[in-house]
């Protein structure tokens, strides 16, 4: 699913790796739930029948994933991508056993690897950054070896509800952004040519005792606003105390609720797919190729 380029809500992004960036020394300190939907992805492939000898983790954020996923997979290769170079000095930091991922900066729209290169790409919490769904799905189709595994965990549409209603009774802007149906997505996985997908959705509920506290939990893992209909200039006081407000009808027990939905999901290479083309200009490197860059 691709945004117009008129549409409030496509994705900026340039103002998404400057937000990565400046959040990634934050981001683990703050990233409580990001923690916990991660853990109920990695538990979703036990059961999965699967022996990778390559392993993809899309938007690796600081590199949370790489230990268990190689704890678990002892014989794999992991190359850690993400966005933001800030979020990647982390992640390459991170060691399991001497063992240290390979690191590589990249939109999730052009991954420089070659077609059917990778075994499992493990995606936790990245789709929601893409304005263009189709595009990266057929990206991670490309990579992936016939019968390869995409697992991944995205944000589905009552995320952050209540934060969206307040900021809409103080302004016309976009706040918070568009976060897509579980069956738009599965749709989305067909186009793109992945089988059998299977997926599921689970909520959670943080409470904060200020709105501002919420804010800043946003800022400090660097879920910025990045839509295009963002307002550019400074919020000022009068606009931020309308949100405050109007959030305030939802405090329960001295508390304020955060909704968050999210989508879990995993679909297959199929067998029989047809290999994709590479974009003219493009490189892409087989990924036995990539080294470990020591900072």
């Amino acid at each position: 699913m691709t945004r117009h380029r008129d549409d409030p809500y496509l994705l900026e992004t340039r103002a998404i790796r400057r937000a990565f960036d400046r959040a990634s020394s934050t981001y683990d300190g703050s990233a409580v739930l990001q923690g916990q939907v991660r853990q109920h992805l990695l538990d979703r492939l036990e059961p999965v029948t699967l022996n990778p000898a390559v392993i993809l983790d899309a938007g690796c954020g600081t590199g949370q994933a790489g230990p268990p996923l190689l704890k678990r997979y002892r014989n794999a290769r992991l190359v850690s991508v993400d966005l933001s170079e800030g979020m990647l000095r982390r992640a390459r930091a991170r060691r399991l056993w001497l063992r240290r991922p390979a690191a590589v900066c990249s939109d999730a729209l052009r991954l420089p690897f070659a077609d059917a290169s990778v075994d499992l790409v493990f995606s936790n919490l990245m789709l929601q950054w893409c304005s263009d769904l189709d595009g990266v799905l057929r990206e991670i189709s490309r990579v992936l070896r016939p019968e390869g595994l995409f697992s991944f965990s995205t944000f589905g549409p009552d995320t952050l509800t209540e934060l969206r209603q307040a900021w809409s009774a103080a302004d016309g802007h976009v706040h918070v952004s568009r976060f897509l149906d579980m069956h738009d997505i599965g749709d989305a996985l067909i186009r793109a040519g992945l089988a059998e997908p299977v997926l599921d959705v689970d909520y959670f509920s943080m409470t904060y005792s200020s709105v501002r506290d919420l804010m800043r939990d946003l800022k400090a893992i660097g879920a910025s606003n990045a839509s295009g209909g963002r307002n550019h200039g400074l919020t000022g006081r009068r606009r931020l105390a309308a949100v405050e407000q109007a959030y305030e009808a939802r405090r329960r027990d001295g508390r304020l609720p955060s909704t968050w939905e999210v989508v879990y999901g995993h679909a297959w290479a199929s067998p029989t797919r047809r290999r994709g083309q590479s974009a003219a200009g493009e490189t892409r490197i087989p990924v036995s190729s990539i080294g470990v860059r020591d900072d």
